[in-house]
């Protein structure tokens, strides 16, 4: 393998190996070359948060005994109201090719973890196995690998500093030092995530800036805030949701290591850039991405794919939009979809087909005139865009509802017809004839959680989604009581609206 390169997963340097061809013996080499003194497993459970529990290793029979059996722990604590506590513990076991090493704690060496029940099954009720019955349920019906990224978008409040070199208001998109004062913080967390994750695209500063926010949260009163994106590389979908929920960790991480605070919070401002957690999806069959027919244009898997997603659109917000303030950041004209359609290009749309290389390569001879260079053969790179979902977003069960809506559209013979016909060509927010026969997005929790309720046997059909799991997330949603919040807020005067507004988007910072 002998890879040279300064960001290569370390373990896979040091064991000349792919990642997917970790066993245990390489693993047990890793542990006593580098002189790693614990294991540390980590898994999330209903909160979406990143969970861990350190397992000491004095000698190489524990460290056999837990890469190959696991360890145990309270399913009722990390999954109330779904397991008896009368039979509640549950294994957690190591997925070895998910290794790295913790940047935060020297000598260990860490693992995502999948969850079994007693009789070494994978329990159901998770959201990381239920999107992995979702995943294999739609290879299994037609023969596709779904594969998605994430797009991270987040503010990193610190301090004020002299005011020196302020940025306009939003206006800091791909801005660079000295206006953006977060730049090394980005660098290190770019690093981190590369080294652990693997596959990262780029990282960016975003559109919001926050000179000083007022806030009653003391973690973010009186701080600057810097909006930044980081976005990651498409992988299988149950991958995908595993390196968002690492990557939210490394970050949270690194910012509280320099004093300041990430929060991927869906909105912080009244007309200041609010956080979306955008999922590109591809389909890829033999290992070639099949999102585009031999002359670049969208193929019709493609086109299946987006009608599932657009027959979903509405429920799917149980999932990636789970907190009042979700629904402040779906407005007009913030780049914020609020109806369901899609289009190329075009941002104001709910589904959106980027530029992807789909009929033109090696632009590199276009401005480095004189040098030729050999055309590299490689894949699509072409990506279909939602653009709903925001930082409250549970990662895996939002991935796994994603799954089932393309399974959906390979199932549902209107799926093409339901893409021809949500089509829109133009800005939607600028020419409201475009919107007139659109379904509108849910405005609330509220909204949101009565859609599910009706279309949960979408969710639960083949067994992926167990009814648990469905009246989890629409508890949590009504929880929110925001039936009626905008009515609500439009009876307020101006400065008691804001104060409410304020409170509502500040009071869930660090949801899942």
């Amino acid at each position: 393998m002998n890879n040279p390169y300064a960001l290569a997963n370390p373990i896979s340097v040091f064991l000349n190996k792919p990642k997917e061809d970790f066993t245990r013996e390489d693993l047990l080499k890793v542990i006593e070359k580098k002189n790693i003194e614990r294991i540390t497993f980590h898994y999330t459970a209903l909160d979406g948060k990143l969970k861990e529990l350190q397992i000491p290793l004095p000698a190489k029979s524990n460290a056999e005994i837990v890469l190959t059996e696991g360890e145990r722990v309270d399913g009722s604590s990390l999954f109330k109201g779904m397991v008896d506590t009368g039979l509640s513990d549950l294994y957690i076991v190591p997925v070895w090719e998910s290794a790295f090493l913790n940047p935060f704690i020297p000598g260990s060496l860490d693992f995502v973890c999948r969850y079994l029940t007693a009789d070494g099954n994978l329990a159901p009720f998770t959201p990381d196995n239920v999107l992995l019955n979702a995943y294999d349920e739609l290879k299994k019906k037609t023969g596709l690998e779904l594969h998605t990224f994430g797009e991270l978008e987040f503010y990193l409040f610190y301090k004020p500093e002299i005011n020196l070199y302020i940025p306009p208001k939003q206006a800091a998109y791909h801005a660079s030092s000295p206006f953006i004062k977060t730049s090394k913080v980005l660098a290190e967390m770019l690093k981190e995530i590369t080294q652990i994750v693997g596959l990262v695209k780029y990282a960016h500063s975003e559109v919001g800036f926050i000179d000083i926010i007022d806030s009653s949260s003391e973690e973010i009163n009186g701080r600057t805030g810097e909006q930044v994106e980081i976005e990651l590389l498409s992988v299988p979908a149950p991958e995908a949701a595993d390196s968002i929920v690492i990557s939210k960790w490394l970050i949270r991480n690194i910012a509280a290591k320099y004093g300041m605070t990430a929060t991927f919070t869906p909105k912080l401002e009244e007309g200041i850039a609010g956080n979306g957690m955008h999922i590109h999806t591809k389909l890829k069959k033999n290992g070639k991405n099949v999102m585009t027919d031999k002359n670049g244009n969208l193929s019709t898997e493609a086109k299946k794919l987006i009608g599932g997603l657009c027959d979903y659109a509405d429920s799917l917000t149980a999932f990636g939009n789970t907190v009042a303030s979700s629904y402040l950041r779906l407005v007009p004209n913030q780049e914020a979809p609020t109806q369901v359609c899609w289009s190329d290009s075009n941002r104001s749309a709910m589904i959106r087909v980027p530029l992807g290389w789909s009929k033109i390569s090696n632009l590199a001879s276009v401005v480095n005139r004189g040098h030729k260079s050999t055309p590299l053969e490689i894949d699509s790179m072409q990506t279909v865009e939602l653009r709903t979902p925001d930082g409250s977003a549970n990662s895996h069960l939002l991935m796994a509802g994603i799954t089932c809506a393309v399974t959906h559209g390979f199932e549902n013979k209107d799926s093409l017809a339901i893409a021809e016909k949500l089509y829109v060509k133009g800005n939607i927010h600028k020419d409201r004839s475009l919107t007139k026969d659109l379904l509108k997005l849910p405005s609330s929790c509220a909204e949101s959680a009565k859609v599910m309720r009706m279309k949960r046997s979408l969710y639960e059909k083949n067994g992926i989604f167990p009814p648990s799991v469905i009246d989890y997330a629409i508890n949590a949603l009504e929880a929110e009581n925001d039936k009626e919040l905008q009515r609500h807020l439009s009876e307020l005067s101006g400065k008691n609206r804001a104060i409410e507004v304020k409170r509502i988007m500040h009071k869930d910072l660090h949801k899942n």
